[in-house]
Protein backbone atom coordinates (compact mmCIF):
# COMPACT_ATOMS: atom_id res chain seq x y z
CA UNK A 1 0.00 0.00 0.00
CA UNK A 2 2.69 2.45 0.66
CA UNK A 3 4.59 1.45 -2.38
CA UNK A 4 1.96 2.31 -4.16
CA UNK A 5 1.18 5.61 -2.39
CA UNK A 6 4.58 6.38 -2.95
CA UNK A 7 4.32 5.31 -6.89
CA UNK A 8 1.49 7.76 -7.45
CA UNK A 9 3.05 10.45 -5.56
CA UNK A 10 6.02 10.43 -8.11
CA UNK A 11 3.93 10.60 -11.06
CA UNK A 12 1.96 14.03 -12.02
CA UNK A 13 -1.46 13.15 -14.31
CA UNK A 14 -1.38 16.33 -16.94
CA UNK A 15 -5.61 16.27 -18.30
CA UNK A 16 -5.58 13.02 -17.64
CA UNK A 17 -3.82 11.94 -21.17
CA UNK A 18 -0.11 11.14 -19.84
CA UNK A 19 1.69 10.22 -16.94
CA UNK A 20 4.87 12.26 -16.52
CA UNK A 21 7.79 11.30 -14.16
CA UNK A 22 9.87 12.82 -10.97
CA UNK A 23 12.53 13.99 -14.06
CA UNK A 24 9.45 15.63 -16.14
CA UNK A 25 9.82 13.05 -19.31
CA UNK A 26 7.44 12.12 -20.96
CA UNK A 27 7.04 7.92 -22.05
CA UNK A 28 10.18 6.93 -24.52
CA UNK A 29 12.84 9.17 -26.07
CA UNK A 30 13.54 10.19 -29.61
CA UNK A 31 16.00 7.51 -30.92
CA UNK A 32 16.14 8.09 -35.14
CA UNK A 33 18.72 5.37 -34.95
CA UNK A 34 15.82 2.84 -34.26
CA UNK A 35 13.37 5.74 -35.57
CA UNK A 36 11.61 5.96 -32.54
CA UNK A 37 9.97 9.03 -32.45
CA UNK A 38 7.28 8.80 -29.48
CA UNK A 39 4.51 11.40 -29.87
CA UNK A 40 6.06 12.68 -32.64
CA UNK A 41 4.35 12.99 -36.86
CA UNK A 42 7.40 11.81 -38.63
CA UNK A 43 7.85 12.82 -42.98
CA UNK A 44 10.11 11.25 -45.14
CA UNK A 45 10.51 12.43 -49.12
CA UNK A 46 8.64 10.71 -52.03
CA UNK A 47 11.16 10.18 -55.00
CA UNK A 48 10.32 12.64 -57.84
CA UNK A 49 7.25 14.54 -56.33
CA UNK A 50 9.36 15.50 -53.39
CA UNK A 51 12.04 16.62 -55.83
CA UNK A 52 10.00 18.75 -57.90
CA UNK A 53 7.66 20.03 -54.77
CA UNK A 54 10.16 19.87 -51.39
CA UNK A 55 7.10 20.32 -49.00
CA UNK A 56 5.32 17.67 -50.24
CA UNK A 57 5.95 13.90 -48.77
CA UNK A 58 4.84 11.20 -46.94
CA UNK A 59 3.44 11.51 -43.58
CA UNK A 60 3.23 8.97 -40.42
CA UNK A 61 2.18 9.50 -37.02
CA UNK A 62 3.59 7.45 -34.06
CA UNK A 63 2.40 5.91 -30.92
CA UNK A 64 3.88 6.61 -27.24
CA UNK A 65 6.48 4.13 -27.69
CA UNK A 66 7.37 5.62 -30.89
CA UNK A 67 6.17 2.51 -32.97
CA UNK A 68 5.37 5.07 -36.78
CA UNK A 69 1.86 4.14 -38.18
CA UNK A 70 1.44 5.09 -41.83
CA UNK A 71 -1.51 4.89 -44.18
CA UNK A 72 1.19 3.32 -46.76
CA UNK A 73 -1.25 2.34 -49.61
CA UNK A 74 -5.33 1.07 -50.34
CA UNK A 75 -6.50 -0.91 -47.17
CA UNK A 76 -3.03 -0.81 -46.09
CA UNK A 77 -1.26 1.17 -42.69
CA UNK A 78 1.53 -0.06 -41.95
CA UNK A 79 3.86 0.02 -38.89
CA UNK A 80 7.30 0.42 -38.22
CA UNK A 81 8.29 0.41 -42.02
CA UNK A 82 7.27 3.84 -43.70
CA UNK A 83 6.32 3.34 -47.23
CA UNK A 84 9.70 5.56 -48.54
CA UNK A 85 11.94 4.88 -46.33
CA UNK A 86 13.26 5.84 -42.43
CA UNK A 87 12.14 9.40 -41.36
CA UNK A 88 13.76 12.72 -42.16
CA UNK A 89 11.75 14.59 -40.36
CA UNK A 90 10.03 14.67 -36.99
CA UNK A 91 7.56 17.16 -35.34
CA UNK A 92 7.47 16.39 -31.71
CA UNK A 93 4.32 17.27 -30.59
CA UNK A 94 3.00 17.65 -26.66
CA UNK A 95 0.95 14.69 -25.46
CA UNK A 96 -0.70 17.31 -22.47
CA UNK A 97 -2.27 19.26 -24.92
CA UNK A 98 -4.32 15.56 -26.03
CA UNK A 99 -7.82 16.82 -24.93
CA UNK A 100 -9.30 13.10 -24.31
CA UNK A 101 -9.38 11.28 -20.74
CA UNK A 102 -7.10 8.29 -19.97
CA UNK A 103 -4.04 7.39 -20.22
CA UNK A 104 -3.44 6.23 -23.24
CA UNK A 105 -5.94 8.59 -25.51
CA UNK A 106 -2.48 9.40 -27.36
CA UNK A 107 -2.48 5.42 -28.48
CA UNK A 108 -6.27 5.17 -28.89
CA UNK A 109 -6.43 7.77 -31.23
CA UNK A 110 -3.97 6.30 -33.53
CA UNK A 111 -4.84 2.83 -33.15
CA UNK A 112 -8.14 4.29 -34.16
CA UNK A 113 -7.06 6.31 -36.93
CA UNK A 114 -5.59 3.45 -38.35
CA UNK A 115 -8.03 0.76 -37.88
CA UNK A 116 -10.70 3.57 -39.82
CA UNK A 117 -7.82 3.75 -42.88
CA UNK A 118 -7.13 -0.23 -43.39
CA UNK A 119 -10.74 0.28 -45.07
CA UNK A 120 -10.28 2.83 -47.51
CA UNK A 121 -8.37 3.20 -50.71
CA UNK A 122 -5.39 5.59 -50.74
CA UNK A 123 -5.78 9.15 -53.15
CA UNK A 124 -3.11 10.73 -53.61
CA UNK A 125 -4.76 14.07 -53.84
CA UNK A 126 -7.94 13.99 -51.22
CA UNK A 127 -7.31 10.73 -48.58
CA UNK A 128 -3.94 9.92 -47.98
CA UNK A 129 -1.34 9.88 -45.54
CA UNK A 130 -1.45 13.28 -44.60
CA UNK A 131 -5.22 12.48 -43.46
CA UNK A 132 -4.51 9.41 -41.68
CA UNK A 133 -2.19 11.93 -39.54
CA UNK A 134 -5.20 14.27 -38.95
CA UNK A 135 -7.82 12.27 -38.24
CA UNK A 136 -5.25 10.64 -35.15
CA UNK A 137 -5.23 14.44 -34.25
CA UNK A 138 -8.69 14.82 -34.68
CA UNK A 139 -9.74 11.87 -32.40
CA UNK A 140 -7.69 12.76 -29.43
CA UNK A 141 -8.46 16.29 -30.14
CA UNK A 142 -5.45 17.33 -29.64
CA UNK A 143 -4.69 21.30 -29.17
CA UNK A 144 -8.51 21.68 -28.55
CA UNK A 145 -8.80 21.13 -31.68
CA UNK A 146 -10.59 18.94 -34.02
CA UNK A 147 -10.09 21.05 -37.86
CA UNK A 148 -6.54 19.10 -38.57
CA UNK A 149 -6.19 18.57 -42.14
CA UNK A 150 -3.98 17.57 -44.69
CA UNK A 151 -2.68 21.40 -45.64
CA UNK A 152 -2.77 22.76 -42.23
CA UNK A 153 -0.32 19.12 -41.47
CA UNK A 154 1.57 20.33 -44.61
CA UNK A 155 2.70 24.01 -43.30
CA UNK A 156 3.24 22.78 -39.21
CA UNK A 157 5.33 20.03 -40.72
CA UNK A 158 7.21 22.65 -42.85
CA UNK A 159 7.24 25.03 -40.13
CA UNK A 160 7.87 23.25 -36.66
CA UNK A 161 9.40 19.75 -38.36
CA UNK A 162 13.22 19.45 -37.27
CA UNK A 163 15.52 17.15 -39.29
CA UNK A 164 16.79 13.85 -37.84
CA UNK A 165 20.20 14.46 -39.15
CA UNK A 166 21.69 17.11 -42.14
CA UNK A 167 21.76 13.99 -44.49
CA UNK A 168 18.21 13.97 -44.06
CA UNK A 169 18.10 17.86 -45.29
CA UNK A 170 20.21 17.24 -48.33
CA UNK A 171 17.90 14.11 -49.28
CA UNK A 172 14.63 16.65 -49.46
CA UNK A 173 15.83 19.35 -51.19
CA UNK A 174 19.43 18.45 -53.08
CA UNK A 175 17.04 17.12 -55.91
CA UNK A 176 14.93 20.22 -55.88
CA UNK A 177 17.85 22.51 -56.27
CA UNK A 178 19.47 20.30 -59.07
CA UNK A 179 16.51 20.25 -60.94
CA UNK A 180 16.12 24.22 -60.57
CA UNK A 181 19.22 24.57 -61.56
CA UNK A 182 19.15 22.49 -64.64
CA UNK A 183 15.99 24.46 -65.68
CA UNK A 184 18.04 27.80 -65.22
CA UNK A 185 20.62 26.87 -66.91
CA UNK A 186 18.54 25.52 -69.91
CA UNK A 187 16.72 28.76 -70.15
CA UNK A 188 19.81 31.07 -69.89
CA UNK A 189 21.55 29.08 -72.64
CA UNK A 190 18.19 29.19 -75.06
CA UNK A 191 17.93 33.14 -74.04
CA UNK A 192 21.87 33.60 -74.72
CA UNK A 193 21.35 32.74 -78.29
Amino acid sequence: MEEEEAAEGKMKQFHGAVAVGVGGSLGAALDPERSRFPYCVVWTPIPVLTWLFPIIGHMGICTSAGVIRDFAGPYYVSEDNMAFGKPVKYWKLDPNKVYSCGPSAWDTAVNDASEEYKHRMHNLCCDNCHSHVALALNLMRYDNSTSWNMIKLCFCSLLYGKYVSIGGFVKTWLPFFLFLGIILIVILTVHLR
